[in-house]
């Protein structure tokens, strides 16, 4: 079965949280969440982590309030190697949402211009 088939799982985006401010993400998982009916995750690792709980706290209560739904949050321990070359533990966190109001309509098409 192809990918986007009747039946086949909804694609799922992934937002990556970093150093950029907080609301560059939750405009980013806004917008996402605004696409399409697929559930977004938000994941950080580190001190990003309290950034990415932000990010989907100001989306379900500022934004898109009572039509966001939080999955199953995951908490993990990756283990990297830092600059020094030495193995570290570094947590981790995947915090899904899904739309659960009405996807708004997308943009109106442009009408097609009339051939000469």
């Amino acid at each position: 079965m192809s990918p986007g088939a009747e039946g086949a799982p909804p694609a799922m985006s992934i937002v990556f949280i970093g150093q950029k401010p907080t609301m560059t993400y939750v405009f980013q998982v806004v917008a996402q969440l605004n696409s399409g009916p697929g559930p977004v995750v938000v994941k950080a690792r580190g001190n990003a982590i309290a950034k990415a709980v932000d990010v989907a706290e100001v989306v379900r209560r500022r934004f898109l309030e009572g039509e966001v739904e939080l999955g199953r949050i995951a908490i993990d321990t990756e283990r990297l190697t830092n600059k020094e070359g030495r193995d570290t533990n570094v947590s981790s966190i995947a915090i899904p949402l899904s739309r659960t109001g009405p996807v708004p309509p997308g943009p109106p098409a442009a009408p097609a211009s009339a051939p000469r």
